[in-house]
């Protein structure tokens, strides 16, 4: 990707920490602008101050003390802005970035998350977020004090001296370059400390969702040992960031030390050779110097952060634009007609296939059961359906519609999948049944009561909450909310992949019951339990074998066939 085009993704992002911020944005701004004006102020005062002692001052002492109380109230208004504005500013910016990549996250194809690590996303919208706010909008105020602060430094000693301010440029050219590359390492650091950070919520992650195998295996002490070591990792990188941080100000340090002495010594050296500089300009003008010197050493420290601070940005960035399906423009409100397969081949490596020259056709309304051997592409098919993964060759037809034409958002109003593994939130059982939407009382009971959830329902009521993703409910109720989603949804087509796998067998076959009750809906089942009952009941089963189908038809017809079903059958009995 050019630089330009990084530029412009960037943009999108940095966009947010404005979107409806301006008003806030222009009070910090304005406390920025007061404030710079005041040190400025204070350094004319000096001079007025120190001259009138020598009584060599224009001013009287009450005009010196009337523009110190002025430059006292300037600087509590100022200061009044900044406590309207600044926090607001900074809470409104960091919320409408995190709230913009969530979106951009939301995005991603179904499968996006088994193929990467959802720690990065989690301490990109943790840890990271907290380093941009920090050292990408709070420098940002910072940033602008510093420099409006040195033009206006600058500009007041040319006033005084333009010699001297000569004198104090080049007396700090040395130390502003030795600052500036120190600055690259400060940027280099934080992004390792991004990296560092990113790897320890991964393994925090790892150890809490597989506590009870490490228990069970006795694995405590190698789990601590691989914790202790992320920690030391972690520990390392932040040393090094602080290092080069301090690094920074110490070049910075030695600059304002140079640049101060000196010019004090040079502004007597000329006061000594017969140079018209009063006692009180010499005052004001190495009071000026902050201005000048403090930026040298701050400002280096403020880009390298800023620069870090953008490569999260980017990184993140770059990270959404991942795994998201390439909208198609075709809007389709109803499937009529079915689903046709025709020459479908896929694989997730090149040239190791896991589906080869796959031809069918799923009529709606009727039920499909996929039976096969671990690995034979069942899954695969159902995540190719839900438009997961759009490198397939040949073509997948929703009626007439192919599916990379198709919309995401017609595709997902057509269909819904429920998994072997249903995600549900700490949240009440009407608010897993419905996704935190509304929907009239008679749909909700409907799909209650067509899920088999009635029971359920009578014993807990709606309102009752299921735990940290359904701790509080069993596998079947889980299942049956799943399919409770997919009921009040009204999709016309069920994907079920291996649903059933994890439950016992009475709550299994309740569960499989359910969904072939199901009237006037595509459901396409991928099982791994061969119940004779259940797949009578299929309108056609389909055996996958090695990526192929080997045969198709209905329960009956394939026994009578003895084909490759039969022996699959057979053998699982």
């Amino acid at each position: 990707m050019s630089k330009k085009e990084l530029r412009q993704r960037r943009r999108e992002y940095t966009r947010q920490f404005y979107k409806n911020n301006h008003l806030a944005f222009l009070g910090a701004l304005c406390f920025v602008a007061l404030m710079c004006l005041v040190q400025l102020s204070v350094s004319w005062l000096l001079q007025v101050v120190t001259d009138l002692i020598g009584g060599e001052s224009q001013y009287s002492l009450p005009q010196a003390l009337g523009y110190t109380l002025l430059c006292v109230g300037v600087m509590g208004l100022s200061y009044a802005l900044a406590y309207a504005s600044m926090p607001r500013f900074l809470a409104r910016a960091s919320a409408q970035y995190k709230e913009f990549a969530f979106e951009k996250l939301s995005r991603k194809g179904i499968s996006a998350f088994s193929g990467e690590n959802t720690s990065f996303y989690i301490s990109a919208l943790n840890n990271d977020v907290n380093t941009i706010e920090k050292n990408y909008l709070e420098n940002l105020f910072s940033l602008i004090s510093q420099c409006v602060l040195f033009v206006g430094s600058l500009a007041v000693m040319l006033y005084y001296s333009p010699l001297l301010t000569a004198i104090a440029i080049a007396l700090t050219l040395l130390p502003i370059a030795a600052s500036m590359l120190a600055g690259n390492r400060v940027a280099a650091a934080t992004a390792q400390v991004s990296q560092t950070n990113a790897a320890y919520t991964a393994t925090l992650s790892d150890c809490l969702s597989g506590f009870s195998v490490v228990k069970s295996f006795k694995a405590e002490a190698a789990i601590c040992r691989q914790f202790a070591q992320q920690v030391r990792e972690v520990r390392k990188a932040v040393t090094l960031r602080e290092k080069a941080m301090i690094l920074v100000q110490a070049l910075g340090s030695v600059a304002s030390i140079i640049a101060q002495l000196g010019v004090f010594l040079a502004g007597a050296a000329l006061a000594l050779n017969g140079h018209l500089i009063s006692g009180g300009t010499l005052i004001a003008f190495v009071n000026l110097m902050n201005g000048v010197v403090n930026p040298i050493s701050t400002v280096p420290q403020y880009l390298a952060q800023r620069k870090a601070a953008r490569g999260l940005i980017d990184k993140l960035a770059a990270a959404l634009e991942e795994n998201v399906r390439r909208e198609g423009l075709t809007e389709k409100s109803a499937l009529t007609q079915g689903i046709v397969l025709e020459n479908l081949s896929f694989g997730y490596e090149p040239g190791k296939r896991v589906l080869e020259n796959v031809d069918f056709t799923f009529e709606t309304g009727k039920s499909y059961a996929i039976v096969g051997a671990s690995g034979c592409g069942k899954s695969t098919l159902l995540n190719l359906l839900m438009a997961a993964y759009p490198g397939y060759e040949g073509t997948i037809r929703y009626d007439d519609t192919e599916l990379r034409q198709l919309s995401t958002e017609s595709l997902y109003d057509m269909i819904s999948l429920v998994q072997q593994n249903v995600f549900i939130f700490n949240a009440s059982i009407r608010d897993n049944i419905t996704m935190f939407s509304d929907f009239p009382r008679e749909d909700v009971d409907r799909a209650i009561r067509l899920s088999g959830l009635e029971t359920l329902i009578a014993q807990r009521g709606e309102g009752y909450l299921c735990g940290e993703n359904g701790s509080g409910l069993s596998g079947g109720e889980k299942q049956r909310i799943s399919i409770a989603r997919s009921l009040l949804k009204k999709s016309q087509v069920l994907l079920v992949d291996e649903a059933t796998a994890a439950l016992d067998a009475q709550t299994a076959w309740l569960v499989s019951d359910a969904i072939l009750n199901l009237q006037g809906m595509t459901r396409i089942v991928v099982t791994h339990a061969l119940d004779r009952g259940l797949l009578e009941r299929y309108d056609c089963v389909l055996a996958l074998k090695n990526g192929r189908i080997a045969d198709s038809g209905t329960f009956a017809d394939l026994m009578a066939q003895k084909g490759y079903f039969y022996s699959l059958f057979t053998v699982s009995q």
